[in-house]
Formats: C-alpha cells, structure tokens, sequence
C-alpha cells in the first residue's frame, strides 16, 4: 500500500536510470520502488554486505534543494536515537544524490490505508498510541536544545512530521525524511513557509518555527491516522500572506481524546504542552492507556487505573482554559 506523487527523475543528461534490476553502485541491485516524495524517490535494493537497504535518489539538478538536503544529513549523521532512521552513507551518481538507509516495512500512512480500505476500521488507539508515543521521543530529543552546532547549543524542529514520514520497522516507529530539519537557538526562528501545508503549524504560515511546531503537527499526524480527516480545511492555493488556520474541528474522535488535541493545536505555541511525550500522556490516559518501559528497554501500552485516567484527563482539561 504506498501512496505516490507524480513520477520525479532527474533532468541532468545522462543521468542514471532507475529501473529493477539496475546497479546505482557495485553491489547495490534495485528491487522495487518504495515511495516517492516531493522531491525524492526511494527504492529497495540488495547491498554487497548484508540485509537489503533503501536508497534515497534526489534529484541533483536543483542545487539549492540539493545543498539543503546535504547539510541535513551531514547533521544528522552524527545523531544517533533508536526512533530517527539511521542513514549509512551518502554519495553521487550521474544526476542524483543517493541516501543510503535502513529499509522499512511500511509508513504509518500505508498501515492506515490498510486498516480504513482493507479492514473498514481505524487503527487500534493502543497500536497507534505505541507508534506515536516513539515519534514523541525522537522529536523530543531533537527539539530539546542539547545538540552543538558551531559551538553553540541548539535544538532542531524537524518540519515535516506526517504519517508518510514515520516508517515501522517491526513495531518500532522511526521518524525520517530530515530535508527540513531547522536549527533553532531560541523560543521562535524565521523560516520559509515550508513543509507540507495541512500538517504546518499555525506560525510557519506567518514565517516562523517555534519549539512546538512539530507538536502540532503531530497532533495532526494523530488525528488523520485516527481518523482518516484533516482536523481543519485544506489551506487556499495560492497561499496569502494573510491566511489564518481556522480552530481544530475535532468530533472525529472521543470527547476523552479533545482537551488534549485541543491543547496541542493551540493557535498560540506557549499555550501547547511543553513537550510531544506530554501530550502523548495526555492521549494514552484518555484511551485509559499508559507506556512502560520493558526490560530491554523498548516501550509497550498497558491499562492504567481509572483514578490515574480521570486526573490526567481533569488537567488537560485546565491547560484548555487557557486557549482562546
């Protein structure tokens, strides 16, 4: 179940052709396609030395986005976190520029498909939550400004947090796709309007990230896999410098599951939760749901007691107060 945008091959003449069965380096055989993005597509391929691996072909020809890209990863090599997708090396070939990384199974937006198509049913809340509750990790551990970066101390807004950028390897869910990965050195940094509009915070449209920008677009994230719908209309194409996101239509999900989502949609970002994992907590106690941490260290959900549930439930409810 993949879900692909229009066919992006570089324009570079003689530029290496992507096809089954051809050899972008030695020992690297394309299998089949995997997905296709904005600006990259991404195969499976036999490697010389072990398990098959993804390749990531961008197409070389737009500097910018090429640059961009690069220094990306040249970044995030070096960060290293059990729910980032691990990327093993970068190198070129005639017209692209190939990731090499940790070959998925499927994205959260497949598994959806499935479940909605296939099933005619939702997702699981404990299944879904355990999925999210690891992204909440990973972004946690990037937006927390504890990386060095020119000698200073930084966090990074990774900005384009979506289901089709979550992959499961297993049941463990990795975020990846960093293109737009932004240093940020305080609570707001400018930035082009970027990222993929109907998951973006209410401050991108205005030019800038905040610390909880992707908080909000995993509270989207959370609500489409819930549910199939946006929580809010499609933004106007073209996109006018005046445009203002309308408040969350939320009656897709329970009214446990509102006070949360309420709060991390928040149109003001001091008025979100503090971090991703917070809000996770909210959204697990209103499925009466909670993560422990297992013996070799990965997450599972368990039922929580009723009291716990109500009073995780009773504070989300307090923070609301605070939205207007």
């Amino acid at each position: 179940m993949l879900t692909f945008t229009p066919n992006l091959r570089s324009n570079t003449p003689g530029a290496l052709g992507l096809y089954a069965g051809s050899e972008p380096s030695p020992g690297y055989r394309l299998k089949r396609v995997r997905g296709r993005g904005g600006f990259a597509e991404v195969w499976e391929a036999e490697s010389p030395n072990g398990p098959p691996v993804a390749l990531k072909f961008m197409a070389s020809s737009n500097a910018a986005t090429t640059a961009r890209e690069l220094r990306s990863i040249q970044y995030f090599l070096s960060l290293n976190h059990p729910h980032l997708v691990q990327t093993h090396a970068v190198w070129s070939v005639p017209g692209y520029i190939v990731i090499n990384m940790e070959l998925a199974e499927a994205t959260l937006l497949d598994l959806m498909l499935v479940y909605h198509n296939d099933l005619c049913q939702q997702i699981d809340p404990p299944l879904l939550c355990l999925y999210l509750w690891q992204v909440s990790e990973a972004l946690d551990f990037l937006n927390s400004r504890q990386h060095v970066r020119d000698g200073r101390k930084i966090g990074i807004q990774h900005g384009d947090v979506k289901p089709n950028n979550i992959l499961l390897l297993g049941d463990v869910a990795k975020l990846t796709d960093h293109g737009l990965a932004t240093p940020t050195y305080g609570p707001t940094t400018p930035c082009s309007r970027q990222g993929t509009r109907e998951y973006a915070a209410p401050e991108v449209f205005l030019g800038y990230l905040s610390n909880t920008s992707d908080q909000f677009s995993l509270a989207v994230t959370y609500y489409v896999l819930r549910t199939g719908l946006f929580p809010f209309p499609p933004p106007p194409v073209p996109l006018s410098k005046s445009y203002v996101r309308p408040l969350a239509e939320l009656s897709g999900v329970t009214e446990a599951e509102q006070p949360a989502l309420m709060r991390a949609l928040a149109p003001v970002p001091q008025d979100r939760f503090p971090t991703c994992r917070e809000m996770m907590t909210a959204l697990l106690a209103a499925h009466r749901l909670k993560v422990v941490r297992k013996e070799d260290g990965t997450w599972k959900v368990i039922r929580e007691e009723n009291n716990e549930s109500n009073q995780a439930k009773k504070n989300c409810s307090s923070s609301q107060l605070h939205i207007k």
